[in-house]
């Protein structure tokens, strides 16, 4: 099955849209079918006579085409009231964000990758993460959208339709999963060189696993142990923390992601790469190769200090 798949669904949103869109998909199909096969009986079946001036003229009678206009309209009328009353019925169910959602989190859509805020409330409490967002099977999540440079969408098809997500303005929409599960998304709207690598994957855990997951992020960076370790978080002071956050130390960059647990990601690069030793020391070097126009600059680390960061970094859990 496709990973950006929409034919199925796994959420609640979905669950009433994917009825309506299969309706709509046969009748069209119908629709088609039936105008197609009418043509083709026009054409073999076709009346010629001669008009006044001599003139061949092909056609029906002009009552019987009336009656056919009529037939049309009346046949066509039932499935498009039926859409339009089943269109509103869907809009008012999907539409309507939860007012009292026991889960909000602050999606910030940047170039090119995505900042997740999960509020805990209190300041102490909160939270960020990127590009890899969990949420809890069976319960409506609220998401608050918005954008600090150019307009993005937030598009996860298995679970909810798009939403754009436009500078200077807050949009708000919800998902819900039905069962465990990882699912895609994707910016849905063209915003710039590395608009098709800015993806992301919404992961649903049952609801104990997710607060044992939110109890963790919520946690300080590991404390660093051996040598090599302390030489890496060095150097990640050095070159890494006017971008990046590591809770617990003194890095509180907030241009780039919080890399407080690292290797609890799955991926890397909005979802461009597994979260490995090979693809981690390549994006620290080389981000600019390997995600050509991304706003992480390369580094140009010494091999020793590479070595260093990398197993810094791998301990971030």
């Amino acid at each position: 099955m496709h990973p950006l798949g929409y034919l199925r669904g796994s959420g609640s949103q979905t669950s009433s849209v994917l009825p309506l869109m299969w309706f709509m998909l046969i009748v069209s199909i119908v629709v088609c079918a039936i105008i197609t096969g009418l043509v083709l009986w026009a054409v073999l079946t076709r009346r010629e006579r001669i008009g006044p001036l001599g003139l061949r003229q092909v056609g029906l009678e002009q009552r019987d085409g009336v009656r056919w206009i009529w037939t049309g309209v009346a046949i066509s009328a039932v499935p498009l009231i039926a859409s339009l009353l089943w269109t509103v019925a869907v809009l008012a169910k999907t539409g309507s964000v939860p007012s009292r959602s026991p889960l909000v989190v602050d999606i910030t859509a940047k170039r090119w990758w995505w900042d997740a805020l999960y509020r805990g409330g209190t300041p102490a409490a909160d939270f960020r993460t990127a590009n890899e967002i969990h949420i809890p099977v069976g319960v409506p999540v609220l998401l608050h959208l918005n954008s600090p440079d150019v307009i993005h969408s937030f598009w996860v098809p298995k679970l909810a339709g798009k939403t754009d997500v436009i500078p200077g303005q807050t949009n708000a929409m919800w998902i819900e999963a039905k069962e465990p599960g990882q699912y895609r998304g994707q910016c849905g709207e063209f915003c710039g060189a590395q608009h098709a690598h800015m993806g992301f994957l919404v992961i649903a855990d049952p609801p104990q696993q997710f607060e044992a997951w939110r109890r963790g992020q919520a946690g300080p960076a590991a404390s660093v142990n051996g040598p090599e370790e302390t030489s890496g978080a060095e150097v990640f002071q050095q070159h890494c923390s006017r971008c990046h956050t590591v809770r617990g130390t003194p890095a509180h960059g907030s241009f780039g992601p919080d890399l407080t647990h690292l290797m609890t990601h799955a991926t890397i690069g909005a979802g461009m790469f597994r979260n490995n030793p090979a693809a981690l020391s390549g994006w620290v070097e080389n981000a600019q190769t390997v995600k050509p126009g991304a706003l992480m600059p390369n580094q140009h680390l010494s091999g020793p200090e590479l070595a260093a960061l990398r197993t810094y970094l791998e301990a971030l859990r």
